[in-house]
């Protein structure tokens, strides 16, 4: 038995302390916030509930494997639902479709779109299927620390159907002609913090996730899953202490010795961080045990950080589903407004989401009340005053109420905005990104940050930053990864 410290409570922190606790380890967790979650934090106030962060239960398949691992499954724990539709797309101002959970369905719309649409979808989703299935068996659930962990026989023989070095807006327009069916597959990318152009075609996964697998919500919201991961942790004897944020590692030659906060410090024999990977290393750990250097840092590639309104509205806004995507008709200059580096600004006409939980779970709001989650994607490093945040609101709301036909604002009672300045502030978000790093090629697998440091032996990481990269399942993967990096290392110690 190991005494573990895990730095961070978000959906990776939690995994991890679960996992080490079922191996026979001691665990705390140390949470700078007054509750578990890390970006799945939770907003309430005058009977509207909010998850703040993940609004998307995708993979089904990855919390049925992560949950049995404790002789568990995620339906005895949470109250899942498949939701239908499983999103709303509002096209500028031209159109709107609603993606079904049925396939002919999704079909049948596609042919509405261009010729033959339908024949196109099918083969798209068989052949994202196909890459999905090579990814869950040979990509994913692997640590990689060189070239030869990637490039092994078993992948090189699946190398020609990933599609590595094709990026994802090539992909597509091989498949599809229309500007609303590229649209539709190209959309999740968002969900990986890149723009279809940055992001390998291997990518289109995606659109098997939520074609195939389906778009699901829990009871409750995304926050019920944190609470029953708490629960597990506690069940095993996990500690948690929360409003005590880590503020410096120590160590003594390669070996971390444990954690300093306000409180005092603690030793530990093993430290996993699950705090923000470029906080952790530029302010948490001395320059000599830090595996990546400012400048590095400097040169990634970030994931978009956002500005996301909360808002209590005290009538049903019908217009909206649970899932809305606005996509704005030139949405290609809408990326590269967040991605050119050498001209950030606030956007003009951007690309935005509505999160609507109320629609699907009745502890969201009030009796006939809705919470509406806008989020609209901006690049990171971005000046952040009240000024500009309150100009925006009203420019996306103006907007939101022009394209649904009905006035909103009028009947919020609770109002909450959340951006740049927030996310470093509350999760120590470099650049204020929402998400880590985006997934370029030269991000993905390999070449993300890694697992286990480079100069410690006993310091690990886990999270969106590390691979297999963004989102709920990716870190549940991730704290597996380093879960069985530990086992190996605790065996050879």
């Amino acid at each position: 038995m190991k005494d573990v410290i895990v730095v961070g409570s978000g959906f990776g922190g939690l995994a991890q302390a679960a996992l080490l606790a079922k191996d026979g380890h001691k665990v705390r967790v140390f949470e700078k916030n007054e509750q578990p979650g890390g970006r799945a934090s939770v907003y309430s106030e005058k009977g509207y509930t909010f998850d703040m962060g993940p609004s998307w239960y995708l993979m089904p398949d990855v919390f049925e494997r992560y949950f049995q691992g404790f002789g568990k499954r995620p339906s005895e724990l949470f109250d899942l639902v498949r939701l239908d539709p499983s999103y709303r797309i509002f096209f500028g101002d031209q159109k709107q479709v609603d993606i079904s959970s049925e396939l002919e369905a999704n079909y049948a719309l596609f042919d509405t779109l261009e010729e033959g649409g339908g024949d196109k979808l099918r083969t798209y989703l068989d052949e994202s299927r196909e890459k999905y299935d090579v990814a869950i068996k040979e990509l994913l659930y692997r640590d990689y620390n060189k070239l030869t962990d990637f490039l092994d026989r078993r992948l090189l023989a699946q190398g020609r159907k990933l599609h590595l070095f094709e990026n994802l807006d090539s992909f597509v327009n091989k498949h599809f002609t229309s500007d609303e069916a590229k649209k539709i597959v190209e959309y999740s990318v968002g969900f990986l913090g890149g723009s279809p152009k940055n992001t390998p075609s291997f990518y289109h996964i995606m659109s098997h996730i939520d074609f195939n697998l389906g778009v699901w919500y829990p009871r409750g919201g995304m926050r019920e899953i944190a609470a029953k991961m708490v629960e597990l942790c506690e069940d095993m004897g996990v500690e948690f202490r929360y409003n005590e944020p880590v503020t410096r590692l120590e160590f003594e030659g390669r070996r971390v010795k444990g954690v300093v906060t306000p409180q005092g410090s603690y030793s530990a024999d093993i430290v996993v961080m699950n705090a923000d990977y470029a906080h952790s290393e530029l302010e948490l750990v001395d320059p000599k045990h830090r595996s990546y250097s400012e400048r590095y840092w400097e040169k990634r590639v970030l994931a978009p950080s956002a500005m996301v309104a909360y808002l209590g509205v005290n009538r049903k806004v019908e217009q909206l589903v649970h899932h809305n995507l606005f996509l704005d008709e030139d949405w290609a200059n809408g990326f590269e407004a967040i991605f050119d580096r050498n001209n950030h600004k606030w956007p003009d006409t951007p690309s935005y989401y509505v999160n609507v939980p109320s629609r699907t779970d009745p502890t969201a709001a009030p009796d006939g009340c809705d919470t509406l989650f806008v989020l609209i994607p901006l690049s990171p490093g971005l000046e952040d005053t009240p000024e500009l945040r309150e100009a925006f609101y009203d420019r996306i709301m103006g907007d939101l109420e022009r394209k649904l036909g009905t006035d909103i604002r009028s009947s919020i009672e609770v109002k909450r905005i959340f951006a740049l300045n927030d996310f470093k502030e509350r999760y120590n978000a470099y650049e204020g990104t929402a998400l880590g790093l985006s997934h370029t090629l030269g991000q993905t697998a390999l070449f993300r940050p890694v697992h286990r440091s480079k100069k410690a032996d006993n310091l690990y990481y886990t999270g969106h930053y590390c691979h297999p990269g963004i989102g709920v399942p990716m870190v549940l993967i991730s704290s597996q990864i380093v879960r069985d990096l530990i086992a190996k290392g605790t065996k050879g110690a």
